[in-house]
């Protein structure tokens, strides 16, 4: 009967939000244990044809590619392959001899090349696409790919992150945090370290071992039908949204530059896995993928506060972690959760959670940009606190 009403209360969350034109749909997927606890959706995939979201309905992740880049990082970690305090010009020559662009627009050489701790972690002093000095010209990069793949072509990803790299920083690596293209540079560093491309590296180790059967970098033609459509809000309603954003954005073919910062595409089954195996301290179904100190590790709060009040206003409550969220503080949260939640969102509408007090794995997908932690997010989290008196 709770099953039933949970599923009841949280589908009526999700219509009112598409009634409200927050997206054309949604769903979403609770598990505990590994187990289904609700499943609910409302909206739809695709509005022209009139086809309903459902399960198995294909998102792009964007930034919650993130979370899977930083356990690609983990595996090299628990094999001994990276040091974490290795200088990513280790792996990027781009990174070599690196500069930091200073607040009158000077270049001066930095202390040293940024860290792969600081690169989980977001404290490398690289940048999106932005306004500043340093975001604009980390979007020469974006730009000039954008270009090539327009063409029909475009960088590959060591090639893309050495233009990175070759860019002034935003800051001393280690002197304060930002939100930035550190998660692509990982997956050049995992080219780099194991002479296999991104995307093989993530199939191999972590989608074939976990079923993710539908999650990767381009959708194949036999499974278009079920990648949805996006849609960004208008005055009045939605209209259809298609976008290069942060060079991807081209799924029907395999890309140059696989990113790991916002290029893959997946179901809510197949995240669960992995939110699964994460839960479950490394290992999915009697095989092992990551060590528990590894999730230890990735799952830990690790900003000090001299770089931990750069954080957004957003994640009031909680820490940083690797290329995740970490709550550490949930009695400043604006959502009803506990200690060590962790998870990421991103930006096209996609939401995970694990709370591992209670063995939960929360996730939501919606078909419209600039969501990421969206109010229908927070108020369906707030619905299953209070349902589970969690």
């Amino acid at each position: 009967m709770q099953k039933e009403r949970l599923t009841r209360k949280l589908t009526e969350c999700l219509e009112r939000a598409v009634a409200n034109y927050e997206a054309a749909g949604i769903t979403l997927l609770v598990t505990r244990k590994g187990q289904e606890l609700c499943y609910a959706q409302a909206g739809l995939a695709d509005r022209e044809s009139g086809k309903p979201v459902s399960r198995d309905s294909i998102f792009r992740l964007y930034s919650q590619s993130k979370p899977i880049t930083a356990a690609a990082v983990m595996i090299l970690a628990d094999r001994g392959e990276i040091d974490l305090m290795a200088g990513v010009d280790q792996y990027l020559p781009g990174f070599r001899n690196a500069k930091v662009v200073q607040a009158d627009g000077t270049v001066r050489p930095a202390l040293r090349a940024p860290w792969i701790l600081e690169l989980m972690t977001m404290t490398a002093g690289l940048c999106y696409p932005d306004a500043d000095a340093a975001g604009q010209y980390a979007a020469r990069v974006f730009e000039a790919d954008q270009e090539l793949i327009l063409q029909g072509g475009g960088m590959g990803t060591v090639e893309f992150c050495n233009r990175l790299g070759e860019q002034p920083l935003a800051f001393d690596p280690g002197t304060g945090w930002r939100y930035s293209t550190c998660a692509d540079v990982l997956g050049a560093v995992i080219e780099a370290a194991t002479g296999r491309r991104f995307g093989a590296f993530l199939r191999e180790e972590l989608f074939e071992p976990l079923g993710m059967k539908d999650t990767g970098f381009h959708v194949p033609e036999e499974k278009r039908d079920r990648l949805v459509t996006c849609y960004r809000r208008v005055p009045g309603g939605l209209e259809e949204f298609r976008s290069l954003h942060l060079a991807v954005g081209r799924y029907d073919r395999e890309p140059a530059f696989e990113s790991g910062g916002a290029g893959l595409v997946s179901t809510l089954d197949d995240y669960a896995a992995f939110g699964t195996m994460l839960m479950q301290q490394g290992e999915y179904r009697g095989r092992r993928i990551l060590s528990p100190a590894a999730v230890r590790f990735m799952t830990a709060p690790r900003l000090g506060p001299d770089v931990r009040k750069d954080l957004w206003d957003s994640l009031c409550g909680y820490n940083y972690g690797c290329l995740m969220r970490v709550c550490d503080r949930p009695e400043s949260c604006s959502i009803f959760t506990g200690q060590g939640e962790y998870g990421w969102d991103g930006w096209l509408g996609t939401y995970f959670a694990n709370l591992p007090q209670e063995e939960i794995t929360f996730l939501l997908c919606q078909n419209a940009p600039d969501t990421g932690t969206a109010a229908v997010s927070r108020k369906c989290r707030n619905i299953l606190a209070s349902e589970l008196s969690l």
